[in-house]
């Protein structure tokens, strides 16, 4: 008897998944656990196994499409049997939406018929922006690798895309030629939405091509129309004003009147270029004010307040700016760190640490251990240790629940070019201090090179972020949603300390944690500092 095949829920945040490619193909024998399909969820693309046996004879979506959870994909059944009463189910709603707007259709519903073609019906596959990330709602074109016209395997990279995170791969999926590119280098997209066409070459894609609707360049005329009606109704007084003393009554272009005002200009004594002596941008610009304009006025004002004349050069200058278009990673940090700020009801504690200690241990481990260690490498084990000691701070608030986690996952939040992110150390607390930092290094030229994967920066359970390095004395951070807390991690300062009653050198850091205050209070968090302070100050104890 067939059997239907749906659209399975891969991780806990999917609510769809996209077919990245099949491995079987309409009249294939499929055994239970065989391979069937790849499929693209929202944190990465996953192998799809068979736990049904027949022989497939239906695929719903093609490659490259993407299906709802729980939705029909495909059908198992014996060979030849009629498996179409399976889908009718899901058919009938559609077939009726189709009626119903078929004759809501107008008299010249007959032009609308060309827009039945499908890429199926061209022998052409679709390629749409992939989801690459588990935050991504955009992609930007970094770079084509094919020009169309070029001929397209499978498993060839064709472009490069700029996430939120990192610049990726995207795999073409499909054989043919390159017939269609729908944007340029450095253009986004939303994801699912279309960027390239493959095909057999010479095939006609303007049918697919003119099914776009062409609402939006409506709307983009429409807009444009008040502005050039306003533009004109400000420019009549202007050119209706005739020129007095007064310059206020000077014929002038609104901007040419601004800029001048800015500089201090009297447009009495400007030329104007435009029709009858009209005064635009570039007559203010370029005007320099002669010596008897500059003290025209200097006598009278002295004379009417009897003080003596004080004479001021004239500063001329020019506003300027650049402005470029904000990236994926710089979008995605200002959305999550917003939602946590005002999400999250952050509280921050600051503690000090004396470093003498760290200082001697560090020069004496770096003397032995085959990796260089940093002081950051020593924080993070000493975070890690302090965290298997109070549970409640390495937590996160799940809405109706907060969730206490056995494992320590730490967050080391690194600066890149576009931004910030955070890779993650995992079971930082079993791991030894030359294994941190062989890690840390790793991340460090991956996330430089763009070469972080989802599974790099997922599933943190708290965060370091170090500006220590840049002589920072201390500060504060925005907490990495879900993580229940973060330190903020200062530089060691080298200041008179009072031991044994004496004033002596001392070298000392400060530590400032944000709390989430839903999951952490005031006294689990100075109970977590304190142990990360006794630990830091005797760091002996991390390597027992």
């Amino acid at each position: 008897m067939a059997e239907v095949v749906r659209m399975p829920k891969m991780s806990d945040t999917m609510t769809e998944g996209v077919i990245a490619k099949w491995h079987k193909k309409v009249g294939d024998k499929v055994n239970s656990g065989d391979l069937i399909a790849e499929v693209e969820t929202d944190k990465a693309t996953m192998d799809f196994e068979s736990y049904q046996e027949g022989t497939l004879l239906y695929i719903g979506p093609k490659e490259g499409e993407a299906v709802a959870i729980d939705a029909v994909i495909a059908v198992l059944g014996e060979e030849g049997e009629d498996y179409k009463a399976l889908l009718e189910g899901d058919a009938a709603p559609a077939k009726a939406e189709e009626k119903s707007e078929a004759a809501a259709e107008p008299a010249d519903a007959p032009a609308a018929s060309t827009s039945t073609v499908t890429p199926e019906d061209l022998g052409c596959t679709v390629i749409t922006m992939p989801l690459l990330s588990d935050t991504m709602t955009e992609g930007v074109i970094a770079q084509w690798n094919f020009k169309v016209g070029d001929t397209i395997k499978s498993d060839d990279a064709i472009a490069d895309v700029e996430t939120d995170k990192a610049t990726m791969e995207v795999t073409a999926y499909a054989e043919g030629t390159l017939l269609y590119v729908g944007l340029e280098a450095g253009e986004a997209a939303k994801v699912n939405d279309i960027i390239a066409i493959v095909g057999p070459a010479g095939t006609d894609i303007t049918p697919l091509l003119n099914q776009k609707p062409s609402a939006p360049a409506a709307a983009k005329a429409e807009t444009a129309a008040p502005a050039v009606a306003e533009t004109t109704s400000a420019a009549a007084p202007v050119a209706a004003a005739t020129s007095t003393a007064d310059d206020s009554r000077v014929k002038a272009s609104p901007l040419a009147r601004k800029i001048a005002k800015e500089r201090g200009i009297n447009l009495n004594d400007v030329k104007g270029s435009a029709d009858g002596g009209r005064i635009v941008k570039k007559d203010v610009e370029t005007f320099v004010p002669t010596a008897a304009a500059a003290k025209a006025d200097a006598p009278a004002a002295a004379a009417s307040e009897g003080k003596a004349t004080i004479s001021l050069p004239q500063v001329i200058g020019e506003e300027k700016y650049t402005e470029v278009a904000v990236s994926q990673m710089r979008k995605t940090i200002a959305r999550r760190l917003g939602e946590s700020l005002f999400t999250a009801p952050h509280f921050y504690l600051t503690i000090s640490v004396d470093m003498d200690n760290a200082i001697a241990a560090r020069a004496q481990i770096n003397e032995v251990a085959p990796v260089k260690v940093s002081f950051n490498d020593i924080l993070i084990k000493a975070v890690a240790s302090a965290l298997k000691q109070h549970p409640a701070v390495n937590s996160s608030w799940r809405g109706d629940k907060i969730r206490f986690n056995q494992h320590v996952n730490i967050g080391v939040a690194m600066a890149v070019e576009d931004g910030l992110l955070v890779p993650v150390v995992r079971f930082a607390d079993g791991k030894s201090l030359s294994h941190i930092s062989a890690e840390v290094k790793e991340y460090g030229q991956k996330a430089k090179a763009k070469k972080l994967t989802p599974a790099d920066w997922e599933g943190s359970t708290f965060t370091i972020s170090n500006l220590g390095m840049f002589g920072i004395d201390e500060f504060t951070s925005i907490i990495n949603s879900p993580d229940g807390a973060i330190i903020s991690v200062g530089a060691i300062q080298q200041i008179p300390v009072v031991k044994n009653g004496a004033v002596v050198p001392g070298n000392v850091m400060k530590l400032t944690m944000g709390c989430d205050h839903r999951v952490v209070d005031g006294a689990t968090g100075a109970a977590f500092l304190q142990t990360v302070k006794s630990l830091l100050e005797a760091p002996i104890r991390l390597l027992a």
